[in-house]
């Protein structure tokens, strides 16, 4: 049992290659496919992390969409638009600004050269 643990504590800290920075729309989110899951990668170019990734799946509406979400800032904190009901969720942390409790997953995404990772979960 424990060899197989840790195997899983590796897997889960694995970073993996989705996608290069020429496929991503600047103010914007494309989905990509990490680890059998949709994931919602937006690029902001001018922020200080510059790459965010969120669940694509829009919890309140059902649907796989998140990553058509207009961006923007709202109160200070950068957040995404569902394209269905119009939630904002915080890109920081995939919390829902009009429902307490009702969250995204969020997940590690980072620019490396061209290329952009997103931490794998297990």
């Amino acid at each position: 049992m424990t060899g197989v643990k840790g195997m899983e504590a590796v897997k889960q800290d694995q970073w993996e290659v989705v996608c290069t920075r020429s496929d991503l729309v600047v103010n914007s989110g494309v989905c990509a496919l990490v680890n059998g899951e949709q994931v919602a990668i937006y690029y902001l170019p001018d922020t200080e992390r510059k790459v965010y990734a969120l669940g694509n799946r829009d919890p309140i509406g059902k649907a796989n969409v998140m990553s058509r979400g207009i961006v923007g800032d709202l109160g200070g904190k950068l957040v995404v638009a569902s394209p269905l009901y119009k939630q904002h969720y915080a890109l920081e942390t995939g919390a829902c600004l009009e429902e307490e409790g009702v969250f995204i997953p969020c997940y590690d995404v980072q620019l490396d050269g061209d290329e952009v990772h997103v931490r794998a979960a297990g």
